[in-house]
């Protein structure tokens, strides 16, 4: 009985694995199911088999480009969810998506994502109506369209080419871009892709987007950045005339506190400094917001930087020489 149950246990998790799998990616081709489960292909197709008794509609094709897929279901397999919560479900991770719940952007992205692939088409309407009907105040991130997101999520997720109208100086140009992943910062959604066009890495902020679909043609993913990282360090620096770095005299956790992820990238350089990289239109700009952080600091680059400071101290050494000091212990 116990090798009974143990043969049961590792079917059943061999099976959630599979669904897993074509949770992840549009179509998978039985040899390499069987090449990531350890399994032979005709152990693919019972398990395949098993789903479809569950409930998912699992399809599969022949020829070049076939294989594999999980397609929309007649009615929602096993979760188990009613109409009622499933339509509450995906409502409130588009709310999440949009910004209406602190740090909960990216994942309810990925579990919206997962849940429309399953979702009925008699609910998409349903949702697509409530989302509608919802509003939020407050701060948060710049508004974008929930389906553009989700049109987005799923280029990603399916590994197919993506294309957009996008501004660039006075005009609108089309982009054609390979996306790799969507990045919520505290303000704004952006796509980090490779664009084709261009022959790099790009970040695209997803409320410029207009006209925006996904392609037929699948690509083989490139070896890429980090995501966050190369978005942050875009939006924060590289996007500016002028770019800065400084060691600043505190811990990487309490500058982080003071300072916008939007407007500098702060790394930790040992338990008491961090090294603080922003840009701007003017380094002046740049040196103001460093200094009223209140803590010492010094001018890693560029070197003129160094020279602007001791002009902007003289300054202000000479702006309050004709005012006496204040002894000590009184105010004015």
């Amino acid at each position: 009985m116990d090798a009974a149950n143990g043969h049961e246990r590792g079917t059943t998790e061999r099976v959630l694995t599979l669904l897993g799998l074509l949770q992840q990616r549009r179509v998978w081709t039985g040899p390499e199911l069987a090449d990531r489960l350890g399994v032979t292909p005709r152990t693919i197709r019972r398990d395949v088999e098993r789903l479809r008794t569950l409930g998912y509609p699992v399809h599969a094709s022949q020829g070049i480009g076939g294989g594999y897929r999980l397609g929309p279901g007649q009615d929602l397999p096993p979760l188990l969810l009613d109409d009622e919560e499933a339509t509450a479900t995906a409502v409130s991770l588009l709310a999440g998506a949009g910004g209406a719940v602190a740090g909960a952007g990216d994942a309810a992205l990925r579990a919206l994502a997962k849940l429309d692939r399953v979702l009925p088409t008699r609910l998409r309407h349903e949702v697509r109506a409530l989302s509608g009907s919802v509003d939020f105040f407050g701060g948060g991130r710049t508004p974008v369209d929930p389906g553009v997101l989700m049109t987005l999520a799923r280029a990603c997720r399916d590994e197919v080419e993506a294309g957009f109208d996008y501004p660039s100086g006075n005009e609108v140009r089309r982009r054609r871009v390979e996306p790799y992943r969507l990045v919520a910062s505290d303000r704004r959604w952006y796509l980090l892709a490779y664009d084709l066009d261009r022959d790099d890495w790009r970040s695209f902020r997803v409320d410029r987007m207009t006209e925006v679909s996904a392609r037929a043609w699948r690509f083989r993913p490139r070896a890429a950045p980090d995501a966050a990282t190369h978005v942050q360090e875009g939006v924060a620096s590289r996007v500016y005339p002028h770019q800065a770095r400084f060691l600043v005299h505190a811990s990487a956790d309490t500058v982080r506190a003071q300072i916008p992820a939007s407007a500098a990238v702060v790394r930790r350089r040992g338990s008491e400094r961090c090294e603080v990289v922003s840009g701007a239109g003017s380094l002046d700009f740049v040196l103001m917001h460093v200094l009223l952080l209140g803590h010492d600091f010094e001018v890693v680059d560029p070197p003129e930087l160094g020279t602007r400071c001791r002009v902007l101290a003289e300054r202000l050494l000479s702006a309050g020489a004709t005012i006496p000091p204040v002894p000590d212990g009184e105010e004015r």
